[in-house]
C-alpha cells in the first residue's frame, strides 16, 4: 500500500504542476487536493478490503468488499514463518509476515502491511501451542 500512496502523491503533484501551468495557483491546489483525496479514499477502501485472521486451527486471508477471495491454510502445514521489514516499514511500524507452507512453491501466503509483525509471530506461536495442547489432551 505504501507504493500506492507514494504514487498517489506523485500523481497529485504532477496534476498540481499541470494545473499551475495551464491556469492559476487556485486550480493547481484544487487539482492537487482532488487527486490526493481520491488516492487516500481508494487506499482506505483497498486496505479495508483485506483482513487477516489467526485461529487455533487455520490462518485466513480475506480480500474484497463486493467480491470475496479467501485464502487459508492449516497451522500444521506452516513450515516456516518470517517477518520482513524495510527501513521505511520499520519507521512506520508495519511489515510483512511470510508463511512457508507445505503447498506448492507458487503459492504465496503472507500477511502484508500488518502493524507490529512481531506480535503477529507471537500470535501464531500461541495458536500453534494451543493446538498442540488440545491434541495432547485428546490423546
Amino acid at each position: 500500500m505504501l507504493d500506492f500512496h507514494l504514487g498517489g502523491i506523485g500523481l497529485a503533484v504532477l496534476g498540481g504542476v499541470i494545473g499551475k501551468l495551464a491556469a492559476s495557483w487556485g486550480i493547481a491546489i484544487a487539482v492537487f487536493l482532488g487527486i490526493f483525496l481520491i488516492s487516500l479514499l481508494v487506499g482506505f477502501v483497498r486496505r479495508a478490503a483485506i483482513s487477516y485472521t489467526i485461529s487455533d486451527r487455520r490462518l485466513y486471508i480475506r480480500n474484497g468488499l463486493l467480491t470475496r477471495k479467501e485464502q487459508h491454510t492449516t497451522l500444521d502445514r506452516v513450515q516456516n514463518v518470517e517477518a520482513k521489514q524495510t527501513l521505511f516499514e520499520r519507521l512506520l511500524h508495519i511489515g510483512t509476515v511470510d508463511f512457508d507452507t507445505a503447498a506448492s512453491d507458487d503459492s504465496v501466503f503472507a500477511f502484508v502491511g500488518v502493524a507490529a509483525p512481531k506480535r503477529v509471530l507471537a500470535a501464531v506461536d500461541r495458536a500453534v501451542d494451543t493446538r498442540k495442547l488440545a491434541e495432547d489432551d485428546a490423546l
